[in-house]
């Protein structure tokens, strides 16, 4: 007896029937109907605020703690700081230079007019009268950032919350050095504030799928944390660009999150119901994955003793798609007989 090549198996009738092999012609099939992709949640970006500190100094006191609700303009922490006496001190002489420069103008004014001074003399009051109203400006809009100072020590600056919300996180200690954020150097984020009433998940669609995804899309999301439930929510932006290393494209899909269930960072799955296909679909039960490859084993017809050949081959599908049918994307045709049941069993003969 002939024996079987080692990508065949090849059995009599009578084991055919005994394995309960089902065998059925390729077909096209109405696919998809959803498509499933990973994601990752992250804060709503317009309901978010790093804080960092504008002034160069030493923490003195920390005035709110992760996990506690703040609003805007709530004190975060205290800090001890030459910069802020140094921007009044600043202010003060600006002030003083701009009264001087503003009444030798006016001195100079009134000289020329009754032609007793020089029209020089009296430019260059007016121009340094300019030039200190100039500093003067600088000054105040410096101060004007920092009015967050306390008014019990002229060297205290008050970090402050900036928007309502959460304190997500705290980086920084009773005592640490901070580099303010227009020094020029190396700054560091102090604070977290954020809102999780509502989150964005962004989940990374492929090339084939972006067609059938639109703004307005339901997103379904799950993450291992509450498998059990679903989070629901709409696509409210779909990217025009494909990212050059995994060649997918993001969907951003916002999610009423009220009892703060989902926390940035988590993993997600996101289930994007869309319009169903017809193609050129394999069952599910058909496929078999052995090691790196998805296979099916196909029915090529007897051998000359009468056996029935079965060839395992390997294919590539679209396992992004959900529903009991994957759209075939190469190595079968039109047809093609394979078996949608017991291949587990022609796995093991060979």
């Amino acid at each position: 007896m002939a024996a079987s090549p080692t990508t065949e198996v090849w059995l009599a009738p009578e084991q055919v029937a005994a394995a309960k092999l089902v065998v059925e012609p390729l077909a096209a099939q109405p696919v998809g109907g959803v498509v499933v992709a990973s994601g990752r949640v992250t804060f709503d970006d317009l309901h978010v605020a790093h804080v960092l500190s504008p002034v160069t100094g030493r923490v003195v006191k920390i005035e709110a703690e992760p996990g506690q609700r703040v609003k805007k303009g709530d004190p975060l922490a205290l800090i001890e700081s030459p910069d802020v006496a140094a921007a009044y001190s600043d202010l003060a002489k600006a002030q003083a230079d701009f009264g001087a420069a503003e009444k030798e103008a006016n001195r100079q004014k009134e000289l020329f007019d009754v032609r007793a001074g020089s029209q020089r003399d009296l430019e260059g009051a007016q121009a340094t009268h300019s030039k200190t109203r100039a500093e003067l400006d600088r000054a105040r809009k410096k101060t004007r950032i920092l009015r967050g100072s306390s008014s019990g020590s002229n060297q205290t600056y008050t970090l402050r919350a900036p928007i309502d919300g959460e304190i997500i996180a705290r980086n920084v200690n009773p005592g640490a050095e901070v580099q303010g954020q227009y020094s020029g150097g190396t700054e560091i984020e102090l604070f977290t504030v954020g809102d999780l009433d509502s989150v964005w998940v962004l989940a990374e669609i492929f090339e084939m799928d972006l067609r059938r995804v639109k703004m307005g899309t339901e997103c379904l999301v799950s993450v291992v944390s509450y498998p059990n439930r679903v989070f629901r929510g709409l696509a409210e932006w779909v990217s025009n660009t494909l990212d050059p290393a995994t060649h997918t494209s993001q969907v951003r899909c916002k999610i009423a999150n009220p009892d703060r269930a989902l926390k940035p960072e988590m993993y997600a799955t996101v289930t994007l119901p869309v319009d169903r296909q017809v193609a050129l679909a394999v069952p599910r039960s058909a496929l078999l994955r052995l090691g790196d490859e998805m296979v099916v084993f196909v029915e090529l017809g007897k051998t000359p003793d009468g056996r029935l050949r079965f060839e395992r081959r390997p294919v590539v599908v679209n396992e992004e798609l959900g529903g009991e049918y994957l759209p075939v994307l190469r190595n079968l045709a039109k047809g093609e007989r394979i078996v949608v049941s017991g291949a587990i069993l022609l796995s093991v003969k060979l």
